[in-house]
């Protein structure tokens, strides 16, 4: 897939950090502590952040060197390349526990696990106005803020005796792995030391908190830290440490900008396109028809008439000059394209680029043949049960590369699903997709908490509470109840609630109540995807549908039942009839 890489991220980028940091072997042999910083450059610095990160070789183990090097470069490569719609929460952990599980393979070498590739592991990552804390094993974070030292973290390890303790959690060490994780405020001149056991367990906090305020009395360049840095470790040597030492300095230089004017100053750097009419030419793209128009958005049918692409048919969203002074709208809008360009399915219309200069601000998708979901509804409103659930799951499909992208789209409706003339569904608009890396980030603007149309929109969702996975999953559900039955679910009451009684006084009416053709055994996944609380949904939308289709595969299946089981009652009827005859007929005998 192309990206749009014309249209730039709309968020403020100035997070400044200076840096310093130190390792030494100390007294040992080696040096077993690994550390990395890495500052990345472009929207990876805001949709990622910055990474500092150090791991402890185990002593006792064999490959504790070879563990902490490989947990400090392999987690700053993957961390970077996980999707930038993640949370920091969501990437970091899943890449310590990769590790994990890899370090773990590797040490089944040895008769002990933990005296394979074992380590510490304790990362900063700075994004917006916000720094995350992981930590696993008795390596060390501290903040010092206003003069006042504070330790983030708590040691996983018990002490046997005054001179031995042994973790009790590290990487590398089970194959199931804990890390804590806190997300806290970053303030401008917080200072942040990360340092392994060979600096704290010889220095006191107070020392600690001494050397840090020392280097806080004026903004510090890297240099400064660097030097702060081997200070602390000659400090700790001298002190008498047997150990590795190493510790990493950050401090806090600037923030992103919470200036209204300023953001929006940013956001419109790009006009707004005027209303277009058919003929008229954007940046080479003539407008052939104006397929949607709305108080929100303008989408045309365009042609490309550029040398390079001529005669192709694309879709041009362009915002509404109505909010032309609306920065939360246009940070939405151009959030659109910079989502939609990160969904890779053959079910999920994909946002397009020419990596040509845009004149304005507008995106442009592929242009799919075909009908709306709810046009097609009118035109078959009587379609095979098979038909329909290969349709969802081609619908589901689409809705999944959104969510594994911890992304929501969160206004699923027939209006916004595309059943093209290949038979192919497509979900289209991302108007108002909630997407999980991107909340993460601070502005100063009031977001728009946009909620999708009432009849698809999950109870929790409208009662003001958080859109998740099973929310989609009821919008889901709500058409493909519409799909197999031809009606709205809960008769099409659901844009009346307001409150919780409301949506208790819903009656569901079983599909194949409202159509005959509907199957009794498909009513029992869709029902309960459509259950008003949702802890008693499926657990997502792959779930539902194997749901669906399990039960479709296992009535055509269908073992036989004895009468007993199938009818009680009328297995007890013919019994005692049976019975009844019997008596008769020694009665008349004797």
């Amino acid at each position: 897939m192309v990206q749009d890489v014309s249209t730039p991220l709309p968020f403020d980028t100035h997070l400044r950090i200076a840096v310093g940091q130190c390792s030494e072997k100390g007294i040992k042999s080696r040096n077993e502590d690994a550390i990395g910083i890495r500052i990345p450059d472009g929207s990876l610095l805001t949709t990622k952040g910055i990474v500092a990160v150090l791991s402890d070789g185990v002593s006792a183990a064999e490959c504790g060197a070879k563990a902490s090097a490989i947990s400090v470069s392999n987690f700053l490569a993957d961390y970077y390349s996980t999707p930038e719609s993640w949370s920091v929460e969501t990437a970091s952990t899943k890449v310590i526990n990769a590790l994990n599980r890899w370090l773990y393979g590797l040490g089944q070498n040895y008769r002990d696990a933990r005296k394979g590739y074992v380590c510490t592991f304790s990362a900063l990552v700075f994004k917006s106005c916000s720094v995350h804390v992981l930590h696993v094993g008795d390596s060390r974070i501290y903040r010092l803020r206003d003069g006042h030292l504070q330790r983030l973290t708590q040691d996983h390890a018990s002490q046997v005796s005054d001179k031995q303790r042994y973790l009790t959690r590290a990487i590398g060490m089970d194959l199931n792995l804990a890390v804590d994780y806190q997300q806290l405020t970053s303030r401008v001149g917080d200072l942040y030391l990360i340092s392994s056991d060979g600096v704290h367990d010889v220095l006191t906090d107070d020392e600690i908190g001494q050397a840090l305020t020392r280097v806080c009395h004026q903004s510090p360049s890297d240099n400064q830290l660097a030097e702060a840095s081997e200070q602390l470790v000659t400090h700790a040597l001298d002190a008498g440490s047997q150990d590795n030492l190493s510790c990493q300095l950050l401090y806090v230089a600037g923030l992103p900008s919470q200036d209204k004017a300023d953001v929006y100053r940013r956001l419109a750097e790009k006009p707004f396109p005027p209303p277009l009419d058919v003929g008229m030419v954007l940046d080479g793209y003539r407008v052939d028809k104006v397929l949607h128009q709305s108080q929100r958005s303008q989408v045309y049918l365009v042609t490309d008439t550029h040398s390079d692409n001529a005669g192709r048919q694309l879709c041009m969203k362009t915002p509404s000059v109505n909010y032309l002074d609306d920065g939360a709208y246009i940070e939405r809008f151009m959030l659109e394209s910079w989502i939609g360009s990160r969904i890779n399915s053959t079910h999920v219309v994909k946002v397009l680029d020419n990596h040509r200069a845009k004149s304005a601000l507008y995106y442009l998708t592929e242009y799919q043949r075909g009908l709306t979901l709810s046009q097609w509804l009118v035109q078959y409103p009587q379609t095979a049960v098979e038909e329909v659930l290969s349709m969802l799951k081609q619908l589901e499909l689409g809705l999944r590369a959104f969510h594994r992208r911890e992304t929501l789209h969160q206004d699923l409706k027939p209006d916004n699903i595309i059943v093209g003339q290949d038979g192919r569904v497509r979900i289209i608009d991302f108007g108002a997709c909630l997407i999980k890396g991107v909340t993460e980030i601070n502005s100063p603007l009031q977001r728009d908490s946009l909620l999708g149309t009432a009849d698809y929109t999950a109870p929790e969702v409208i009662l003001g509470m958080a859109s998740s996975v099973r929310s989609e999953l009821f919008s889901l559900a709500a058409i493909a109840y519409e799909m197999l039955s031809g009606h709205a679910v809960y008769q099409g009451k659901l844009s009346h609630c307001r409150h919780v009684k409301d949506y208790l006084r819903l009656e569901y009416i079983p599909a194949y109540q409202l159509n005959p053709m509907i199957p009794e055994w498909l009513d029992e996944p869709l029902k309960k995807a459509l259950s008003i609380d949702p802890r008693h949904r499926q657990a997502d939308t792959c779930e539902f549908i194997d749901a669906l289709i399990r039960s479709e595969n296992h009535q055509k299946i269908k073992p036989f039942q004895p009468l007993i089981a199938r009818d009680p009652i009328k297995f007890w009827q013919s019994l005692c009839i049976i019975q009844l005859c019997l008596l008769i007929y020694l009665l008349i005998s004797t």
